[in-house]
């Protein structure tokens, strides 16, 4: 499985988290509240937060309010969603570039952001 994946909606849905943590990119998935309930073991090397810590809190409120804005948070008010875009990291970490993939899909039962980190 690659970022750049076309099926990645469906790959993320039925990967398990063993699966997930293999990944070379971070992944975290959201319940329709926004809410965080899978998270690899990447994304937590890289962003230096436990998934301990972020397991079941609010993604954009309590987890990554910098992402809590008009590009990311509000994009997936939007019943399908597959994009990729720069962006900079810029809470708990000095500026990090990175590509976002956001991912909704109408049948899932979460959305998805996926961190590319170069």
């Amino acid at each position: 499985m690659t970022f750049d994946d076309p099926s990645m909606a469906e790959l993320l849905e039925t990967s398990s988290e063993a699966e997930l943590d293999d990944l070379a990119f971070g992944v975290v998935g959201l319940d329709r509240e926004g809410r965080v309930d899978r998270y690899n073991a990447h994304e937590e090397r890289s962003s230096g937060l436990p998934r301990a810590h972020v397991m079941g809190r609010h993604f954009f409120f309590d987890v990554a309010p910098c992402m809590n804005n008009y590009l990311v948070a509000e994009r997936f008010e939007e019943t399908s969603l597959d994009t990729t875009m720069p962006y900079v990291l810029t809470f708990r970490m000095r500026p990090t570039p990175v590509r976002l993939r956001l991912i909704r899909t109408q049948s899932a039962r979460r959305g998805w952001v996926l961190v590319w980190r170069d």
